[in-house]
């Protein structure tokens, strides 16, 4: 990560999407925000630069965009998406849902070093956001998307090493699969009849999947927001907060 300095009235950190009340959220933490405009994002990057603001959030609607208009590490790059800039030299874009999804899960415990998991969504867009599992020890992945075509696009993205498999999620072969799945991960759309059994685990990264009467497993992701802005704003102003601290923050940067 560049050494980016912390954010003061000479050096403010820009927000690109967010509602007011956002900056005036920041300030709890000492930091100085400004909403800038978003209708040309490479001029609005290369102006941020120029008036040497530290960094910049970005709010998810924006977030493929402004992976156009900055220069991404590896896994915005992988995920076409940026959530976070530093303007340290050039205009420095991360995605920091990878990072936080391993914390998350590090909190709770679960191993996915050697499991097997079922990404469940609806088109590669949306099951990207399951791919930062993938990095993260998993062997076997399922991919399931609404036609094969888009999740063979997912495919390309596993890493070496990683067996992967396309299916559509409609066809009977997706319940099949996740018979033999530790891992159920649910990226969009409803989770399909039938899939979870007792011995699952279900991540659900939607926020609308439940276990229902399946006996299965749910992982708790709650604190995934709170350790994706910390790490948001480690990238953007240099400085660390604990998850804990940017509860209170949440309502305003969502």
């Amino acid at each position: 990560m560049p050494f980016v300095p912390p954010a003061t009235p000479d050096h403010p950190l820009a927000l690109l999407g967010f509602a007011p009340d956002a900056a005036r959220a920041l300030r709890q933490l000492g930091l100085i925000a400004v909403n800038v405009p978003t209708d040309d994002l490479t001029h609005v990057m290369d102006a941020c630069r120029t008036l040497k603001f530290t960094g910049a959030l970005v709010h998810p609607a924006l977030e493929a965009a402004v992976a156009a208009a900055v220069t991404p590490d590896t896994a915005a790059r992988r995920a076409g998406r940026v959530d976070a800039v530093a303007f340290s030299g050039t205009a420095h874009g991360v995605h920091t849902l990878a990072d936080a999804l391993g914390d998350t899960l590090g909190d709770s415990g679960y191993a996915l070093r050697g499991a097997s998991a079922l990404l469940l969504g609806l088109e590669a867009a949306d099951l990207g956001r399951g791919l930062p599992l993938t990095r993260l020890g998993l062997s076997i992945v399922g991919v399931g998307a609404e036609t094969i075509s888009d999740a063979e696009r997912v495919l390309r993205d596993l890493p070496a090493g990683v067996r992967g498999y396309a299916l559509a999620r409609r066809d009977p072969s997706v319940q099949s699969f996740a018979e033999r799945c530790d891992l159920i991960v649910v990226t969009g759309g409803p989770l399909p009849a039938g899939v979870l059994q007792p011995y699952h685990t279900l991540a659900d990264l939607t926020g609308q999947a439940s276990t229902g009467s399946s006996g299965a497993t749910a992982l708790d992701l709650s604190a995934l927001p709170l350790h994706r802005l910390s790490h948001q704003l480690a990238h953007a102003t240099g400085q660390r907060f604990h998850p804990d601290t940017l509860a209170p923050l949440l309502p305003a940067l969502h």
